[in-house]
């Protein structure tokens, strides 16, 4: 309660620190925010080249299988990315004046989030001119945003707290990143994967998220309500836990930067 009273408090700093977030990407670019768009359109479009007729991977549809994941794993990895470096990019700002040092990280997650929703415009459409269309399960997609943001914010607080003390957690967090990215269905469907690891795979909250939005996009089907709840709360309970750590590292940000 006392974080969303400081949000409240300091709602202007917030909302000029999402604009900045989402201005300064972009900053002295042609193309500005609609890099939002070209930056994913352009990774799908290489995937679907190589993977369907280098690859031969055989999927209907595989350019909308593809956008239906890899634009929801794209907000996940650069709001991660850029939010593991927050503080220390902050620094001066810390050291000058007072204000809620988890407006920051919020920020990044934030801006990221308003970024994803610009991008799904193209998900949107590509399944329209698909002809896959829509269906009533369309409704559930905002409860998987809203657990994305959840969790992802959960990951930036705890590593953006921990970079400042531990600057090599920002290059561990790229490497372990890029990894996940394979151990996570995006190029390729859950069902492929071996039934004696998929255990393992059932430990990577983000192999649920991305497969949630699959099949209320791609499939058309309502996604795996056992997995929604687990991962739902599991992500609330670790946002718990991660502010928690942010706010006890904290106290020492102003000297560590």
């Amino acid at each position: 309660m006392k974080l969303f009273k400081e949000l409240y408090l300091y709602r202007e700093l917030l909302k000029t620190s999402i604009k900045k977030e989402i201005r300064g990407k972009y900053k002295g670019s042609f193309l500005g925010v609609l890099w939002s768009f070209v930056n994913p359109l352009l990774m799908v479009l290489v995937y679907a080249i190589v993977f369907p007729y280098i690859l031969k991977v055989q999927e209907d549809n595989y350019l909308i299988f593809l956008i239906t994941a890899t634009i929801p794993w794209t907000f996940f990895t650069t709001v991660i990315s850029q939010g593991t470096t927050t503080i220390i990019a902050n620094a001066g700002l810390i050291k000058k004046v007072y204000f809620p040092r988890a407006i920051l990280p919020i920020s990044v997650v934030t801006s990221g989030l308003i970024n994803f929703l610009i991008s799904c415009v193209i998900i949107f459409i590509f399944i329209l001119i698909s002809g896959i269309g829509f269906s009533f399960y369309l409704l559930f997609l905002p409860l998987i945003i809203i657990i994305e943001y959840i969790f992802s914010l959960a990951i930036v607080f705890i590593l953006s707290a921990i970079n400042v003390y531990i600057r090599d957690v920002e290059y561990i967090t790229n490497f372990v990143i890029m990894m996940l990215f394979y151990a996570t269905p995006i190029l390729y469907s859950f069902t492929l994967i071996p039934e004696r690891l998929r255990i393992i795979f059932d430990l990577n909250p983000m192999a649920h998220i991305i497969n949630s939005y699959r099949d209320i996009l791609y499939y058309q089907k309502m996604p795996n309500t056992l997995n929604i709840i687990v991962v739902g709360l599991s992500s609330t309970l670790l946002l718990i836990i991660g502010y928690g750590i942010f706010k006890k590292l904290e106290r020492g940000f102003a000297e560590e930067v």
